[in-house]
């Protein structure tokens, strides 16, 4: 434990801890506080029975037949098109690229429509979801942070003016209509308006944050999977195909993520006084912070080798293979199956000819960049992203074809 001024903070390096922590209903969320300019009252943020309440109304959207029509039906083509023109000149940022990508994705989820469909209008809600990623990970920012939640503030204002509030009108009309309107978040809680009796402002945060949520940890993990892998299939060069095998790919997914969470730690505070099963204890009024970085490299479960990248990689039964970065507990992240798939069993087979097995649709998207003949640049090597403290890259250039 330490002491910060007049907070007190706990510090979980375990697995058991962590995992501990993370079902315990006497620790809520608190690692969005500072960007509350855009994640105050969102699903994320919520505890109790506002968050039961909510989740179980947005649960009926994120079902496994509506992943599975992302995956199959939409995404495939979606990242076809999307690669189609960079292919063409043979070279893309891997950054710019994720996020495109992955903002096609998060925007046919959360419900926000583009009418015009042009490059234009995606251009200007690519710049409004960036805007809102600032706001959201504020506590990480550099710089003037009063000024940057003013920015994300007029950024919800103008996104609501251009691309919500029209889509908000769309739902409605098809509801009135009796129509069946699109399986998104928007519409979901449009539907069920009476049940949540959400004010207008909360809705535009909930899909401002689905929007960034689908977008970015997306495109992070999409990005991050590539350099892994381009840098592994240099040290392996008798396994340079592996990449047309969806389960290798699946798996380099999931090593990714273990190794490199969205956020890298989560944090909690105590309601009450917490007692986890190893004896730590966590006084009321405490902040707890949940070290994932040691947590998904812990020896005793991941291997001597925890801190390396291995797509070949064994954890224990009970343990997934992307550790916990997608939290768990009320928290564990509502997209997890839809981002990274399930965790493959012993009798999966790549080609899935059962149809039962979910792979992602990062997995699906790496999958269909290394068929494009995806490579680094050798002329351009990658830059972080100097913005912020956490470990994004700013640039990625890379070579296709």
């Amino acid at each position: 434990m330490t002491t910060t001024g007049e907070s007190l903070v706990v510090t979980l390096s375990t697995f058991a801890d962590a995992k501990d922590a993370y079902r315990s209903r006497d620790l809520r969320q608190s690692l969005y506080d500072e960007g509350e300019v855009v994640m105050a009252d969102v699903l994320v943020n919520l505890h109790g029975t506002e968050h039961r309440d909510r989740r179980r109304v947005e649960n009926r959207m994120f079902r496994r037949e509506v992943f599975e029509r992302y995956e199959r039906d939409l995404f495939p083509e979606v990242t076809a098109q999307t690669l189609a023109p960079y292919v063409a000149s043979g070279r893309v940022d891997l950054v710019h690229l994720g996020h495109e990508l992955m903002l096609n994705l998060a925007a046919l989820t959360a419900g926000i429509d583009r009418p015009e469909g042009t490059a234009a209008e995606t251009a200007r809600l690519h710049a409004h979801m960036m805007r809102f990623i600032e706001g959201a990970t504020l506590a990480h920012a550099t710089g003037d942070k009063a000024a940057k939640a003013a920015e994300v503030a007029r950024a919800l204002e103008e996104w609501d003016a251009e691309f919500l509030a029209p889509s908000i009108a769309r739902r409605r009309e098809m509801l009135d209509r009796g129509e069946e309107p699109p399986r998104d978040v928007l519409a979901t809680l449009l539907r069920h308006a009476d049940e949540l009796d959400l004010p207008h402002h909360v809705v535009r945060r909930e899909v401002a944050f689905y929007l960034l949520a689908g977008a970015h940890t997306s495109a992070t993990a999409f990005v991050r999977t590539v350099d892994h892998m381009l840098g592994w299939f240099a040290e392996h060069p008798d396994r340079a195909e592996a990449h047309t095998d969806p389960l290798f790919v699946q798996r380099c997914v999931h090593e990714t993520v273990r190794l490199n969470p969205s956020s890298p730690v989560g944090m909690r505070r105590a309601l009450a006084p917490v007692a986890l099963r190893s004896g730590t204890t966590i006084p009321e009024g405490a902040t707890v912070v949940i070290d994932l970085q040691a947590v998904n490299r812990d020896a005793t479960l991941f291997g001597a080798d925890a801190a390396a990248f291995d797509p070949d990689r064994t954890v224990p039964a009970g343990v997934a293979p992307f550790g916990l970065s997608f939290a768990a507990g009320m928290h564990v992240c509502i997209g997890q199956d839809l981002a990274a798939g399930v965790v493959a069993r012993s009798d999966t087979d790549a080609d899935n000819t059962s149809g039962t097995h979910l792979f992602g649709l990062v997995t699906g998207a790496v999958g269909q960049l290394f068929a494009a003949g995806v490579r680094a640049d050798p002329e351009h090597p990658p830059q972080r992203d100097a913005s912020t403290a956490r470990p994004y890259w700013g640039t990625y250039p890379v070579v296709l074809g």
